[in-house]
């Protein structure tokens, strides 16, 4: 077995790099192709809304031209994709501001929802799908399970605007809508981050405890936790050590696949909450037809998204050391 000889493991592991690497490399480029020609096709003229209802032909044929938006779709690709290649995304039409800058400035809000409701989610689902698991047709496991549903079911914006009639307007508990930094204090900041965190974190949570309560009750009804069991092995290191170890594949790979329910989820929860972060920007620049922004934004979070699911793959050879050998 390779597991013996950490040269070849360290080969083995080298290759799977590269291949990944090259795999990411073809993804964002079709992304990056796939989003430019759909950002380009929609209906809608950048410049007929630059130069406003009362503008002439010329004014508007101007203003493209000024924009580069004469060139044909080909060329406009390849001095966009050679831009973004060189870390420029191009300039915001509309406030003529660098898209990174735009980015930058939206980026913190966006991080502290997404972060909180990353953890928190993970934090719930995987106790509360533990919980289910070993207490199968119980009065808990049925309550986990409609949790779940309810949280595929409902829309985002429906639970936010529910979450917000209830602990905002009726009982008064946490704002409305906005967003106030850390420097400002914690609870102002967690303040304005409970109700959106738990609007996105609902369809995170029912996925996660749903994928955690299967792959654990497959785990509990396995040899080796019967041995465990009649050797008289407490329950909470059978649980946290050996059951959730054996789960901990499905689980981190639910939570990898996950993360792209918590991007959509998050530009949707920004507009509801009125949080200035990359979701309404995004939102804004839709409006607009602000190009650069849309294109930037849109492969900044799939190159985040791929990445992620590289770490997710990583992490499998760290969680199940039987995966080292293959």
């Amino acid at each position: 077995m390779c597991s013996g000889n950490p040269k070849g493991e360290y080969i083995k592991m080298t290759y799977f790099l590269i291949r990944k690497l090259g795999s990411i490399a073809i993804v964002m480029a079709l992304v990056a192709s796939i989003v430019f020609a759909l950002v380009h096709l929609t209906p809608g003229d950048p410049a007929a809304i630059i130069a406003g209802d009362s503008a002439t032909v010329e004014q508007i044929a101007a203003i493209r031209e000024k924009l580069g938006m004469n060139a044909s779709l080909p060329m406009q690709f390849m001095t966009w994709s050679g831009s973004a290649l060189r870390g420029d995304f191009g300039t915001s039409i509309f406030s003529n501001e660098p898209v990174l800058k735009l980015i930058g400035e939206r980026l913190a809000p966006t991080l502290s929802l997404a972060l909180l409701t990353m953890v928190a989610s993970v934090l719930i689902a995987v106790s509360a799908g533990t919980i289910a698991a070993m207490k199968v047709g119980s009065a808990i496991d049925r309550f986990v399970m409609a949790i779940s549903v309810l949280g595929f079911s409902a829309p985002v914006f429906v639970v936010g605007y529910i979450l917000i009639y209830i602990f905002s307007i009726k009982l008064q508990w946490l704002p409305v809508q906005g967003y106030d930094p850390l420097s400002k204090g914690l609870w102002p900041w967690l303040s304005h981050l409970i109700l959106p965190s738990i609007t996105i974190g609902l369809v995170y949570v029912a996925l996660i405890a749903r994928m955690t309560r299967a792959s654990m009750m497959e785990v509990l009804e396995s040899d080796f936790i019967r041995t465990a069991k009649a050797k008289g092995v407490p329950t909470f290191r059978i649980l946290w050590r050996h059951a959730l170890r054996n789960s901990g594949v499905t689980i981190i790979t639910v939570v990898g696949l996950g993360f792209a329910l918590l991007i959509g989820g998050v530009v949707v929860t920004e507009s509801v909450f009125n949080i200035p972060g990359i979701g309404r920007l995004v939102v804004d620049a839709i409006d607009k037809r602000d190009y650069p922004i849309i294109q930037g934004v849109t492969l900044i979070f799939s190159a985040i998204y791929v990445l992620i699911n590289l770490a997710v793959d990583l992490s499998y050879a760290v969680i199940d050391p039987r995966l080292r050998a293959k």
